[in-house]
């Protein structure tokens, strides 16, 4: 299970090991759009699921991570995209999130 952590510095994952998406999580078919994130297990609300956006260069745009790339939009999302760090943005749940549900995030400019 995944635990609350509020910065990209405490990763959830064995540094040795390298996985696109937390084991709590799969992509299928969404009903939003194409392909969506979904949860494998309940998951709590406060939850922080991993970095979804980083940037290399500053006069670039963001570059978006396997879970950036599935995160689909919902005015009534159930969890956040953050800043974490000037060069990081992490997903974190805003709500306890059941299992078979669609991870979503309601779409701002950032």
């Amino acid at each position: 299970m995944l635990t609350e952590s509020p910065t990209a510095s405490r990763k959830t994952f064995d540094k040795k090991s390298y996985r696109p998406l937390p084991k709590c999580l799969t992509i299928k078919k969404s009903d939003i759009d194409g392909l969506g994130l979904f949860a494998t297990e309940n998951i709590p609300a406060k939850v922080y699921l991993g970095e979804t956006h980083f940037k290399i260069d500053p006069l670039a745009d963001w570059l978006r991570t396997p879970l950036g790339g599935f995160i689909n939009h919902s005015d009534a999302g159930n969890a956040i995209i953050k800043l974490l760090e000037n060069n990081i943005r992490g997903l974190t749940t805003e709500k306890a999130i059941l299992e078979g549900e669609e991870i979503t995030v309601s779409y701002t400019l950032y």
